[in-house]
């Protein structure tokens, strides 16, 4: 095949196996509740636990206990009263964190009319995903930011609400701009989600009109009244969350795709501030995915990129040929970890996978394997980068076959969207680590 002036020959004994792989078997409920101390309700083998999950994710019907254990809410070595003091404190931060974001919600409304204008909004829209949002520089010196300091003299009634509401009011004019432009941008999002999650939600899907209604009053939610009351309800709870997210993390906000980040949590966890907290733990591993300098998508594209020359140097040399070698075309599967890849349940157990190997990633004695009778795959940060690599290398023929440029390998991958096997690919992933974890940390 000529491309240019060069001529490739593609040997089709390089494809990858397109092999289903077997799902292995997830945590179970029986498991779960064995692996705890009677008396103390402290976990008795953690690692063991989280070997189960790397295997085969979490049984739905235990996801609400098992994720704030995957995402720090409570330590994996905490006690029954350990984590019920945690509950107490994260639930009354979380409320302080409420309240301040109510009342500035207040003021907002109060002056809606001296920053209606103030704030132009940019898009930064790619065929890959990226919808990222930038504020045009305004003189804060001038301008006014519609707020009053009558905000400072609320009567509130805890350390935590004070601390919350000094966090508001140290943020600078610019912010808090910002702040006002993620508002509108959020709402639009959530009334956009799928309701993929129904299914996953029964306590939720059966909300009744007025709890809907009252919640998307709540939170200034007006362009949503032709949805049924469940989706109503659960685009409140998204606005909600994210506001207070926003408020919380200034320096990250609000970007598009992180509504879709947060939706499992929303729709698997009935209490707010477990929600809140979990998306919180969640985001730490993954705000380098939407700051505006990119510096950390980038160094995942490099990692793939490396990969890919490592595990498959002819097709490393076809993107070459056609300028593609920096893999933009997977940027979209990078910043919100394949979520339109795969389907709701698959995206779900392959987040409770990449957790699970993060958090074993930090038991140095954690040495499993990823099946019987293969190289041990050790757990690693970056999981996903070989699943998305592993992805890649599927298409491989098709794109060294059709693509003629960067633009056609990026609708070649987003064509992967409701193809894929989430079990497959972790599979090809789990040796493509067992090979080439060690090189690539030896080499940066």
């Amino acid at each position: 095949m000529a491309v240019g002036d060069t001529v490739l020959y593609i040997r089709r004994t390089h494809m990858p196996s397109k092999r289903q792989a077997k799902k292995g078997s997830p945590l179970t409920q029986k498991q779960w509740r064995d692996a705890f101390d009677a008396e103390t309700g402290r976990l008795i083998d953690g690692e063991k636990v989280l070997q189960r999950v790397r295997r085969g994710g979490v049984d739905a019907s235990i996801r609400a206990e098992v994720w704030p254990f995957l995402l720090n809410f409570y330590g994996f070595e905490s006690t029954y009263l350990e984590r019920e003091d945690e509950k107490l404190a994260r639930r009354e931060e979380y409320e302080g964190l409420l309240k301040c974001c109510k009342k500035v919600r207040e003021e907002i409304i109060k002056h809606r009319h001296t920053t209606e204008g103030n704030v132009s909004i940019h898009y930064i829209h790619s065929d890959c995903g990226n919808q990222g949002v930038d504020v045009s520089p305004q003189d804060s010196s001038t301008a006014g930011d519609g707020l009053s300091p009558e905000l400072s003299h609320c009567s509130l009634k805890s350390p935590v609400e004070q601390c919350e509401l000094r966090k508001w009011e140290e943020m600078t004019t610019q912010r808090k701009k910002e702040f006002l432009m993620w508002q509108r941008i959020m709402r639009l999002d959530a009334i956009r989600i799928s309701n993929e999650w129904v299914p996953y939600s029964p306590s939720q899907a059966s909300v009744t009109k007025g709890a809907a209604n009252q919640l998307a009053l709540d939170v200034g939610l007006q362009e949503d009244t032709d949805l049924e009351p469940c989706l109503r309800h659960h685009a409140a709870r998204l606005v909600s969350i994210l506001e207070i997210y926003a408020l919380y993390d200034p320096e990250t906000g609000y970007c598009q795709g992180m509504g879709e980040l947060l939706s499992p949590f929303v729709a698997l966890l009935d209490e707010d501030y477990e929600a809140f907290w979990c998306f919180s733990s969640f985001m730490d591993a993954v705000r380098h995915n939407f700051r505006l300098d990119e510096v950390g998508i980038q160094r995942q594209l490099n990692m793939v990129s490396n990969l890919l020359k490592l595990c498959d140097p002819q097709l490393y040399k076809y993107l070459e040929t056609i300028d593609a070698v920096d893999c933009f075309f997977v940027y979209r599967m990078v910043v919100i970890l394949m979520r339109r890849e795969l389907s709701f349940e698959q995206t779900i157990s392959f987040w409770e996978i990449l957790w699970a190997d993060k958090t074993a990633a930090r038991f140095d004695k954690v040495k499993v394997s990823c099946r019987k009778g293969k190289k041990k795959a050790p757990p690693t940060d970056d999981l996903l980068l070989y699943v998305i690599t592993a992805a890649v290398r599927q298409r491989r023929g098709l794109i060294m076959e059709k693509c003629r440029c960067m633009d056609d390998v990026l609708k070649e991958c987003n064509n992967m969207s409701g193809n894929l096997d989430v079990w497959t690919l972790l599979d090809d992933a789990r040796d493509l680590v067992a090979s080439y974890h060690h090189k690539l940390t030896a080499s940066g």
